[in-house]
């Protein structure tokens, strides 16, 4: 890595020459450029005085303070800046030593790793960096940089020695009219908000991507080589809904527990038995028991062809009843419907 600042650690009486190296990168971030839609071809920026409205070449740009609340700009040189009494200029002055706890990550901004600069600062540096993770402290501290100071916390990462510059106090806006208020939160939806918590588990580093930068370069791969983009099914705008948080709260957890189902438990099927008012509906559609030994092999079931056979017969002989009345044959047509009835029940039971 290329080093953008050198610089020093006070640490009491103890100095640390140091290299400053970038923590970030945002390259791959995606970022686009002006275009002139007309003829596809980049738009410059140019320096134009508002004064005379003429363009301003680099070597005639200055810096200037405007006063806030106030239209007039003060120019100022390099030179009046180096006059200012800087005593943090090139140097991290630590002043204290925190929890880590204490520093309100909304004042994070930039990071920076420090690496010692040259042999004689190897030492110190590694005292530094073990001190902190073995007393589990931060160090808070002053840096000028570039021109402005700012404050700034080091702590022990991967071995090396961090700095964060810190936003000054006054920098952080009050969260005053932002949240709501009078909201009361029942103590069995704080139960499962907190175990919904516990079971989405840890995060690893690994699954994180940027799906819009993929999706950025697909729809520029597919531009370069002609074709047409592959929109993606548009989602419908969700609109105000009225919801049941704590049973929004439930299936999410079953959700998480499941792998992404919502409900993980094991489905069962009992048959229904007994001779209620489905009872032989229900028979009929459970799984068809076991014939002979019971190996589960071989089943039974009456063909569907045989019921209606069946059903036919015993229409048949109750026509062939009303026909021949009371008579010796009519008392054995009787008897068929009785068998077929049998064969019914017993192809259903």
């Amino acid at each position: 890595m290329r080093s953008i600042w050198n610089g020093s650690i006070s640490f009491g009486l103890v100095t640390i020459p140091v290299k400053t190296y970038s923590a970030t990168d945002r390259t791959s971030s995606v970022s686009f450029v002006r275009i002139h839609e007309k003829d596809g071809a980049p738009v410059q920026y140019r320096k134009i005085c508002e004064l005379d409205g003429h363009e301003v070449p680099n070597e005639e740009v200055g810096k200037g303070y405007q006063p806030p609340g106030d239209d007039a700009v003060v120019p100022i040189t390099d030179e009046d800046l180096s006059r200012l009494p800087m005593p943090t200029a090139k140097t991290l002055s630590i002043l204290s030593f925190v929890d880590p706890g204490e520093i309100d990550p909304l004042q994070l901004d930039k990071a920076y790793y420090l690496g010692p600069n040259g042999a004689s600062a190897t030492k110190p540096y590694a005292l530094l960096r073990e001190a902190l993770e073995h007393h589990a402290k931060v160090a808070i501290g002053k840096v000028a940089m570039r021109g402005r100071e700012s404050l700034a916390m080091l702590r022990a990462h991967d071995g090396a020695l961090l700095m964060h510059t810190l936003l000054w106090p006054d920098q952080i806006r009050s969260a005053d009219g932002v949240a709501p208020e009078a909201v009361t939160v029942r103590a069995n939806e704080m139960k499962l908000a907190e175990t919904l918590m516990d079971a989405l588990g840890e995060l690893d580093p690994a699954d994180l991507h940027d799906d819009y930068r993929e999706a950025v370069e697909e729809l520029v791969a597919a531009k370069r080589e002609g074709g047409t983009p592959v929109a993606p099914g548009a989602s419908a705008a969700p609109g105000a809904q009225v919801i049941d948080l704590t049973a929004a709260l439930e299936r999410s957890v079953r959700a998480v527990r499941g792998n992404g189902r919502e409900d993980a438990g094991d489905a069962s099927v009992t048959p229904l038995r007994g001779r209620g008012p489905t009872g032989k509906k229900a028979a009929a559609k459970t799984a068809p028991q076991a014939k002979g030994d019971g190996d589960g092999e071989k089943t039974t079931r009456k063909p569907a062809a045989k019921k209606a056979a069946a059903k036919k017969s015993a229409g048949k002989a109750a026509a062939e009843k009303t026909a021949t009345g009371r008579s010796a044959g009519g008392k054995t047509a009787a008897k068929k419907p009785s068998r077929a009835k049998r064969t019914t029940k017993s192809s259903a039971s």
